[in-house]
């Protein structure tokens, strides 16, 4: 019987993929090859200076690698110059990081309704309100970051991304701030995008819970994949990391 990312067509497929940063002694990512399935949630898992995070970067548009090709549905990430990449990551893209990056001077209502002015949008009262209500904070519109908890801040974050409907969000490190109850909300909200907006997660998570949310694991060692977790439980992930790691 095929998984359940193995039915469903990637929302983003990275081709053999590597990267390199001038002065560094070797490549970060080796030909690296991963789809990320839509309608589904995808983590990447691996040691520290693995590549995770080089790698989400270059799957979003946030870097270029150095050799292979992004694509982002029909869309060669590559071959886009940085004014096309630009648009692609306000209108199609969307971000969940560890530090929340909210804007400390700006309301929680003002933050959320950041991305959409950006585009040259005059945000709607009732859709940034909407966004809020969907994370549990409509309550807290007018407090700035200051104000809020670790995970009312992330909350914030999130919740700026719901309101440019992107078509696969990525995540690093969500809950790597946060307390456990507060880590399990956020991931109660990724998981939420994807079974009940139909939403595509690709996150990067150094934490077995978090990743037991997904739907499939991605492992990487040295910058190369080292293997994949289908179904994935907090205890196969844990034994895998063990054999990989080792």
């Amino acid at each position: 019987m095929p998984s359940l990312t193995e039915t469903r067509a990637p929302a983003a497929r990275l081709v053999s993929i590597s990267k390199s940063y001038p002065g560094a002694a070797g490549p970060v990512l080796h030909e690296v090859s991963a789809d990320f399935s839509a309608r589904a949630m995808t983590a990447v898992m691996g040691p520290s200076g693995s590549g995770k995070t080089t790698l989400l970067h270059c799957a979003a548009g946030l870097d270029r690698p150095t050799e292979g090709q992004v694509l982002l549905g029909d869309t060669d990430l590559t071959v886009c110059d940085e004014k096309k990449l630009t648009e692609i990551r306000r209108s199609r893209v969307g971000f969940v990081f560890q530090q929340f990056n909210l804007l400390p001077m700006l309301t929680a209502y003002e933050n959320v309704a950041l991305p959409l002015r950006l585009n040259g949008r005059r945000p709607k009262q009732q859709v940034v309100l909407e966004a809020l209500r969907q994370v549990g904070l409509e309550g807290e519109a007018e407090r700035r970051p200051a104000q809020l908890s670790g995970g009312q801040q992330q909350r914030v974050a999130i919740a700026r991304m719901l309101v440019t409907e992107p078509e696969i969000v990525f995540a690093d490190e969500p809950t790597g701030s946060l307390d456990r109850a507060a880590g399990r909300q956020v991931m109660g909200l990724l998981r939420g995008l994807v079974d009940r907006a139909g939403g595509t997660v690709v996150m990067v998570t150094h934490d077995p819970a978090a990743a037991a949310c997904a739907d499939r694991v991605i492992h990487l060692v040295d910058g190369r994949v080292a293997g994949t977790v289908e179904a994935p439980t907090v205890e196969r992930i844990t034994a895998r990391l063990s054999r990989w790691e080792s």
